[in-house]
């Protein structure tokens, strides 16, 4: 048998799973089918019928995950899109704007661009200082959470939490005014939700990728507008947010140039809400579903970060990142050649049993929590301190309110191949007097 037969591909049934965002809304059996992979082929080229996809490699195991994450030198972010992109979308992409991602940000720069733009907002995003934040953020958990007891005894947690919340904190961060912010939330579901018709509201279901890829660039567009001109005025009178921070930064003694700083805005006001909004919902359905759990947290906060972080783990809201190798080399025993293509799965990592005992099971005790959904190495998650502290101020209001807590109906889960979580979650409570 040749090199190239003992190369172990899926099975084209197998391959459309991979890429299918209505499979990524079926949890369990998205789990089950991860499972086998991880089981029988950790690290399996895929190649999918038609002319759709370029053939990458899918990696499962949280071991070679982690190995690809921490090495940025051999695992690029460029030249090959960061996140599945069918040929069409590139193709279309390069027309419209010259690159292969229709945004260009920290999460598609490599070294030695992208820690020159990391450092630019990193000491923001740290502990010590979003401490100044926190009775801006409790102050916005009070009034979310007056929204849930004024909705009286069942609601749908998405709309009226979730979603909303770490919207508002993520828009007061960028300075950006109250009454802009549902353009903000439709812009970030047409480039996220585009997958799911319930979230992108453009009837995307019917659309060819490229169709599809106009729609996101569309939106893209209006985010750029929209951001130039904040950022004109951020310049014009600067203030004690990250929009001002952007808007004056300087790389290598030269300010942004418009399409480096409009992918700055644009990464911080998307990916700084869809992600949260899918682990706080996470978090809530899973307290939902085991009421001792829930009593346990409400009279221990003690108990909080081990919730917040296992909601994380749990719900890996970003599913994948897509890397392409530099150079010759090897993952799980499997030769990797240059300019290979590579989906690393945040999903099947954080479900590795291997490194989670029981990983289908939500426990707020699990230690050590060593999971991937932040990444790893130095494109980890620039937000990941705020998004906690945005987790731990709302669910400590949400305990403080609420008495009891169960599931109302059945949640559903977004169809997305890149960032997930719940689109429904109706619970029923009771408030605590």
């Amino acid at each position: 048998m040749s090199e190239l037969e003992n190369i172990p591909t899926l099975s084209p049934e197998m391959a459309t799973k991979v890429v299918d965002p209505n499979v990524y809304a079926e949890w369990d059996g998205l789990l089950d089918t991860f499972d086998w992979l991880r089981e029988n082929m950790p690290v399996a080229k895929v190649e999918i019928p038609g002319d759709g996809f370029d053939p990458f490699w899918l990696v499962t195991r949280y071991e070679d995950v982690m190995r690809i994450s921490k090495d940025n030198a051999t695992f690029l972010n460029n030249p090959r899109p960061v996140v599945l992109s069918a040929r069409e979308a590139i193709e279309f992409s390069l027309k419209v704007t010259g690159s292969k991602m229709l945004v260009d940000s920290l999460v598609v720069f490599d070294a030695p661009v992208h820690p020159k733009y990391r450092r630019l907002t990193q000491d923001w995003f740290m502990p010590k200082n979003l401490r100044v934040l926190e009775a801006e953020i409790e102050s916005l958990a009070k009034s979310t959470v007056d929204r849930l007891v004024e909705a009286g005894t069942e609601a749908d947690f998405v709309p009226l939490v979730s979603a909303p919340y770490p919207l508002h904190v993520v828009m007061q961060i960028l300075g950006v005014p109250e009454a802009d912010e549902q353009r903000m939330l439709f812009l970030t579901q047409q480039m996220f939700g585009g997958q799911d018709e319930d979230l992108s509201g453009t009837g995307m279901k019917d659309m060819t990728p490229e169709q599809i890829t106009q729609v996101v660039a569309g939106a893209v567009a209006d985010f750029e507008a929209y951001f130039a001109k904040l950022a004109a005025e951020k310049r014009a009178n600067p203030t004690d947010d990250v929009a001002s921070v952007i808007a004056n930064a300087m790389v290598d003694g030269e300010p942004l140039n418009d399409r480096d700083m409009a992918g700055y805005y644009i990464i911080v006001a998307s990916a700084g809400h869809d992600t949260t909004s899918a682990s706080t919902a996470g978090a809530m359905m899973a307290l939902a579903q085991d009421p001792e759990q829930f009593a346990r947290v409400k009279a221990d906060r003690s108990l909080l970060p081990g919730i917040v972080e296992e909601a994380i783990r749990w719900t890996s809201p970003v599913q994948h990142f897509m890397r392409t190798a530099a150079e010759d080399t090897e993952i799980g025993g499997q030769k990797i050649a240059k300019n290979d293509w590579l989906m690393i799965n945040y999903v099947a990592a954080n479900h590795d049993p291997a490194q989670f005992e029981n990983p289908r099971r939500f426990d707020a005790s699990r230690s050590p929590n060593r999971h991937l959904a932040f990444g790893a190495g130095a494109h980890q998650c620039l937000g990941l301190h705020l998004a906690r502290l945005e987790m731990r101020i709302l669910f400590n209001e949400l305990l403080d309110r609420i008495e009891t807590l169960e599931l109302a109906g059945d949640p559903k889960r977004a169809k997305s191949t890149f960032v997930g979580g719940l689109k429904t979650l109706p619970i029923r409570y009771t408030l605590s007097k």
